[in-house]
């Protein structure tokens, strides 16, 4: 059997990593891939928007199945593109991605379904936009419609803020055309929680709840990035928060897209704020999250390409899905600069000495191959994983493998995981 990731992430990386476990698959394949990733599987340089190369390179290497890692490309409608094919892929189609690809869908979405969100309004015009924030005042969040690489959320504590982002979104179109719309939100308070799901459209099994870490430097200052670290599970999120989550969050999204005619299948992505005891959603991801793929996956016990076929064959409810006992934890390494202009081109150290095995990996997020050495090439460089019997363990361990790695300007946050070891100390 032969196996496609598409993307060339972290979060490819490690769905590389854990479909290489499994002794079927002959070969894997990844496009674009990385540095990391070349070294488990053929990495080949077609851009994950060529849907035609995409095909092409299917039939001609006889492709069993292929996984979508961005958004972008199921967005703009790979998985309807390889099914016309005839080609067997794991993602929603292009109508059921609206739930990320369009904030207003998904909240319009949320408003019909009875599934809990914010309160909100949508704005056309950068004109009513600011008249309602001198009306209403601020906090307030402000969000571009469209796909913005996960920046077009914007927490305003004022109003010259919210003025701000306006000006950034709708006038200046920093994020293009997903700012013809913006949506704005009630600020809610809390603590926000990563929750996934493995779904045929008919049957629906939780993973762990996660959480990331997005501001770039301790104790959760600074500037937004991608994510600076994730661990699973979360203790905040108990058995009873998680059914909770379930019937009233993913049950009736995976049900009402159902009734709207919109089947799903793959991974669905809950980003929740925990209210008093109850989750609202805060967004929808309609794959799996980076960082949060790298614990969650390390601390999957059943073996991915038996999972991704029972959601392919709709047969999910066969299968019994099993987690390890204890904790898993991402660390991201960035290159200088992150999240803003970062340097490129210097040379990773200290990799080979780094003994990886199921409890302990280094995956590439952004790398390259030149010349015998591994060289940075992306803003989040790697993301250190290990699992452990609890996450005091899985932090000690991923922190020191940490300590064998250089490269000149390397930056990583030294808390990662903080708010679960607070939690049980407490």
């Amino acid at each position: 059997m032969k196996a496609l990731v598409i993307g060339g992430g972290g979060r490819e990386h490690a769905l590389v990593w854990a479909l290489s476990k499994n002794n079927r698959i002959k070969k894997i394949y990844c496009c674009p891939g990385n540095g990391g990733i070349s070294g488990i599987a053929e990495c080949i340089n077609i851009d994950y928007n060529d849907f035609g190369r995409l095909i092409s390179l299917v039939k001609t290497e006889w492709i069993d199945l292929t996984v979508v890692g961005p958004e972008i490309p199921l967005s703009a409608g790979i998985v309807d593109a390889f099914i016309r094919a005839g080609h067997k892929i794991i993602g929603p189609t292009e109508k059921a991605a609206r739930l990320e690809g369009s904030k207003v869908f998904s909240k319009d979405f949320m408003r019909a379904h009875r599934i809990p969100t914010a309160p909100y309004k949508v704005f056309t015009s950068h004109i009513h936009a600011r008249e309602h924030i001198r009306l209403m005042g601020a906090p307030i969040v402000i969000k571009a419609d469209g796909l913005a690489a996960g920046k077009g959320v914007i927490i305003a504590n004022n109003p010259d803020e919210a003025l701000a982002a306006i000006d950034l979104i709708m006038v200046k179109r920093a994020f293009g055309d997903a700012g013809d719309k913006v949506i704005f939100e009630d600020c809610l308070i809390g603590e926000e929680v990563s929750f996934m799901v493995f779904t045929d459209g008919k049957t629906i099994v939780p993973m762990p709840g996660a959480q990331d870490h997005k501001r770039i430097f301790d104790g959760d200052r600074g500037a937004n990035t991608g994510g600076m670290g994730a661990y699973c599970p979360a203790p905040i999120f108990t058995p009873e928060l998680e059914q909770i989550a379930i019937d009233t969050v993913m049950r009736p999204t995976i049900e009402g897209l159902a009734r709207d005619n919109i089947p799903y299948k793959g991974f669905l992505y809950a980003g929740l704020m925990i209210v008093e005891g109850k989750p609202f959603v805060l967004e929808f991801n309609c794959r799996f999250g980076d960082p949060e793929t790298q614990p969650i996956l390390m601390n999957l016990e059943t073996d991915l390409l038996d999972i991704l076929m029972a959601i392919e064959q709709q047969r999910l409810d066969k299968i019994d899905i099993k987690w390890k006992t204890g904790s898993s934890l991402c660390v991201v390494i960035s290159a200088k600069g992150y999240p803003g202009d970062y340097e490129k081109g210097k040379i990773i150290t200290g990799l080979n000495d780094i003994k990886e095995d199921s409890d302990l990996s280094v995956f590439h997020a952004g790398t390259s191959f030149v010349n015998g050495n591994y060289v940075t090439a992306g803003g989040r460089v790697l993301g250190v994983t290990a699992h452990g019997n609890n996450i005091n363990e899985a932090q000690s361990k991923a922190y020191g493998a940490i300590q064998k790695i250089d490269f000149e300007g390397m930056f990583y946050r030294k808390d990662i995981g903080h708010r679960a070891i607070k939690r049980i100390e407490v």
